[in-house]
């Protein structure tokens, strides 16, 4: 029961039962979003601005999943960073809309996805009595069939691709001939999709801002070190390692460090007796200060 798929129509959602108010589930919320994506390039009119929304992507907010998921906006926004971490999809955020990506949505929504499991589940029905007493030939002859489909399956190329150029802001070709073969090879040695966005997700990590940047590139990601680079650990981004460090650094808060004035050369234990000193010196001051004021109202006998 775990093999095949279904269609799902985009109209469902006009179906009473998809319109019953309800609080989503993650399942429901991931299914919603492969339905929002759209399944062309597409252009819309956001105030002044023409927004060219590309085919497997969609524009949104945290306001409006939160309405439509009845959710609230933590549940939101972790469920997005979690979909993100899993390269599920990527997020682009801005001040007026958030822009979500389905990264395999070829897999997903291809017209050849609809067409070859249909071809497929007849041939596999078919094929075990006409083959049973098939030679070492014969089965060679498919294994080969099955090689060469993967090779022309133009969708794998696109996903991996795109998901680079996405990653790395570069403009690489899914058509490239030396791209494509990279690929076959690796997939050949039987890793699989998710393994190409892990490592694309670890050398962009390591890689972005520095000098490697420049080897974010087919040829040296999808190469002979591919293995090597899918055990490696994702870095921390730059802006988010330069934000903890400036935390680190900074001097240990005490309940001084609203002070205007620098207390930083001043340890706790100092600044408490320095605060000591001062308060005794102002009630000093006020008692000598009632002193005088009643010498000076005291009724004269």
């Amino acid at each position: 029961m775990d093999k095949g798929w279904i269609k799902l129509h985009r109209s469902i959602q006009e179906h009473w039962l998809f319109q019953e108010k309800r609080t989503f589930s993650k399942f429901e919320a991931w299914v919603d979003m492969i339905m929002m994506a759209n399944h062309k390039n597409n252009k819309f009119l956001l105030g002044n601005e023409l927004i060219e929304v590309k085919r497997g992507s969609f524009i949104t907010s945290e306001l409006k999943l939160m309405d439509r998921w009845n959710w609230s906006k933590t549940k939101v926004r972790n469920f997005l960073n979690l979909l993100e971490s899993e390269s599920m999809i990527i997020k682009v955020p801005d001040s007026k809309k958030t822009t979500i990506k389905i990264v395999k949505y070829e897999l997903y929504q291809s017209d050849e996805t609809i067409e070859k499991p249909e071809k497929d589940q007849q041939k596999t029905i078919e094929e075990p009595e006409k083959n049973h007493g098939g030679t070492s030939k014969e089965l060679r002859k498919d294994t080969n069939k099955n090689e060469k489909n993967v090779k022309n399956d133009k969708n794998i190329y696109i996903n991996i691709v795109e998901y680079l150029n996405q990653k790395a802001n570069k403009n690489f070709k899914y058509t490239t001939k030396k791209t494509q073969s990279l690929i076959n090879t690796r997939l050949k040695e039987k890793f699989a999709i998710d393994d190409f966005i892990k490592v694309i997700d670890i050398k962009c990590s390591q890689w972005l801002g520095t000098d490697m940047e420049k080897y974010l590139r087919p040829e040296t990601l999808f190469g002979n070190k591919f293995e090597g680079y899918l055990n490696e650990n994702i870095h921390q981004g730059k802006q988010q390692q330069q934000y903890q460090n400036k935390q680190y650094n900074q001097p240990k808060k005490t309940k001084f460090h609203n002070f205007e004035q620098r207390t930083d050369k001043y340890s706790e234990d100092a600044l408490e007796s320095i605060v000591e000193r001062k308060r005794e010196e102002h009630l000093r001051k006020l008692r000598e200060k009632k002193r005088e004021e009643y010498h000076e109202y005291r009724p004269k006998i």
